[in-house]
């Protein structure tokens, strides 16, 4: 999915589903529907299936901040 189809299927607050592909000192990023976003001080392991919060959408810089559900 390119990141415009994502922003016309979700807002903020909306619950979705990823599996993480990286983790970093200050955060887990997951992947969602093609769409990377950044779950800040959470500390899951690659490869992880989650439910997460989406908490902001910066569309300008494609990228969405994230919290577990």
């Amino acid at each position: 999915m390119s990141w415009p189809e994502f922003l016309a299927r979700h807002q903020v607050g909306d619950v979705i589903e990823g599996v993480v592909t990286e983790e970093a000192p200050f955060g887990s990023f997951v992947e969602s529907e093609g769409c990377v976003g950044l779950a800040p001080q959470q500390s899951w392991p690659v490869g992880s299936r989650v439910s997460v919060r989406i908490l902001a959408i910066d569309p300008e810089r494609q990228r969405f901040s994230l919290a577990p559900a």
